[in-house]
């Protein structure tokens, strides 16, 4: 696959030459090459103007005029082409307020936030490093093109970005960059909260989620955002178990809620701030929830909490917050060998219990779903000849839940038996 998209990309260097421009492949393409990583796109850079690319190619869409980027399209990719251009000013601290055009690669380069993002490769595929990317590299090291203050002062993203790639990268930030970091990170708050987001679930759900925990808690990223956020909780005092073995995003987020103690709501509320999806809000929210309905059960549970009643609370929290929320609460809970996030022994106890028989559990349910069920609410209505109410979704409830723990049959007949019996039962309390 890459292969064919180099060619591509080759292909619209050499036009651009043989044209009598300049033309490069730049930025993450070149790095990503340079280490041996896989490549999602190539991007080039070029002396010529953006009406001069469209008319030398057939098929192009003027993606960011403004930017001096239109997209060549070959076979069917997309590539971006750029005119080398100089920025103006910086408008709230993310968007060049004027783009200049100019004809030198190097100055082109030098505007870029980081030196290994600064290589360019020629149409012979020669490297062209003015700023010793590649030497970084080679070091382990992540530095900012020229004056980090001024790299992070024109677009304040930057640092998150900076953050993600040291993480996604196995870097250490230069000094001199960090330190720029540190005393510029307050900037964040011009930042629209979708642009964090971003990076954010680039940082969690990369190769090493753990890494970028620490570089969030170092830097307290998140504490200089534009909202208020649970997630800027985060400290260096905490020690994370491998989150990589979680292999959702998703996943690995709702381990961070219940590692910081936040209740579903708490969830929901920074989740929306920070724009995630409805979906993927949802996700982490059932994963929190059932992790809270199952700590706050044992507190009510009279009994020390055996085995049969643990069981009861696994079971009635996959019914009402799904079966792979449950699954994943167990892979969370097989994390650590203990919960540090309590020092309560019986949650610790009731927590190896479920990592030891939940997933058991899950699979010997009969049923998990009220569609899954023998009998529906108009069936139930007819044969006890009664109107529906709110009577007919608890009574539903209640046969699911034994059915699911396999103290009724899921069939008609014991069901029907058993609904008359909890019908009467339900008008004696009521009366």
């Amino acid at each position: 696959m890459s292969d064919a998209l180099k060619q591509g990309a080759m292909q619209i260097v050499r036009r651009l030459c043989e044209a009598g421009f300049e033309a490069y492949l730049v930025g993450g393409c070149v790095r990503d090459e340079q280490l041996g990583r896989p490549v999602k796109d190539y991007d080039i850079a070029t002396s010529a103007h953006p009406d001069q690319v469209q008319r030398l190619f057939e098929r192009t869409v003027p993606t960011g005029l403004q930017h001096g980027t239109v997209t060549v399209v070959i076979g069917k990719k997309p590539y971006e082409v750029t005119t080398f251009r100089r920025e103006g000013g910086y408008e709230a601290f993310r968007r060049p307020t004027e783009v200049e055009y100019i004809d030198s690669l190097t100055e082109d380069l030098q505007r870029r936030d980081f030196t290994m993002n600064a290589m360019a490769i020629d149409q012979n595929g020669h490297l062209i490093d003015p700023f010793d990317g590649l030497k970084d590299l080679e070091r382990g090291v992540l530095r900012c093109v020229g004056q980090a203050e001024e790299r992070f002062g024109e677009d304040a993203l930057r640092m998150m970005r900076c953050l993600r790639f040291a993480s996604a990268y196995g870097l250490m930030v230069e000094q001199a960059t960090w330190d720029a970091l540190n005393s510029g990170i307050s900037l964040l708050r011009h930042i629209a909260m979708e642009r964090i987001r971003a990076e954010l679930e680039r940082m969690l759900g990369g190769s090493d989620p753990n890494r970028a925990l620490e570089l969030l808690a170092d830097s307290r990223a998140l504490r200089h955002v534009k909202q208020e956020l649970l997630l800027s909780k985060l400290d260096k005092e905490t020690e994370w178990p491998p989150l990589s073995r979680l292999t959702e995003m998703e996943h690995r987020l709702a381990f961070i809620y219940i590692r910081l103690g936040a209740d579903p709501a708490g969830v929901e509320e920074d989740m929306i701030k920070l724009t995630f999806s409805r979906q993927q809000m949802e996700t982490v929210k059932r994963i929190v929830a059932a992790h809270t309905v199952l700590v706050s059960g044992l507190d009510e549970s009279p009994e020390l909490n055996g085995e049969p009643y643990l069981r009861r609370i696994w079971i009635a929290a996959a019914l009402n917050y799904g079966v792979s929320a449950l699954r994943t609460l167990r892979e969370i809970y097989l994390l650590e060998d203990a919960p540090i996030w309590t020092d309560n022994v019986k949650v610790s106890r009731a927590v190896d219990v479920w990592r030891k028989l939940g997933c058991v559990w899950l699979e010997q349910m009969p049923v998990s779903a009220l569609a899954e069920l023998a009998v529906g609410g108009k069936e139930l209505m007819g044969h006890l000849g009664v109107k529906g109410g709110p009577w007919t979704g608890r009574l539903l409830h209640r046969l699911l839940e034994s059915a699911a723990l396999g103290e009724l049959r899921n069939d008609k007949e014991t069901l029907l038996a058993a609904a008359q019996e909890h019908y009467d039962k339900m008008q004696e309390n009521d009366e």
